[in-house]
């Protein structure tokens, strides 16, 4: 075995380092500018899924509202 480390090793290891992960650095842009929030609406807006069940949840909660106004404001 040897145990000498030629310059193509040292160039190959420092490649895979610093390999670019496109999720990740885009979360990290994210956290760096401070708008993870931002972020994860945009994303969950995205996925149709999600924008379904967050649109039924804010219907239902129009809805009891409504419930509510009406039956103690209205009918009390």
């Amino acid at each position: 075995m040897n145990a000498i480390m030629t310059n193509f090793d040292i160039e190959n290891a420092e490649a895979r380092g610093t390999r670019k992960w496109e999720g990740l650095s885009e979360i990290d842009q994210a956290i760096r500018d401070n708008r993870l929030m931002e972020y994860r609406i945009k994303k969950s807006w995205a996925d149709p899924w999600s924008r379904a069940l967050t649109v039924a949840v804010l219907l239902l909660l129009a809805i009891f509202a409504g419930f509510v106004l009406y039956w103690d404001v209205l009918k009390g």
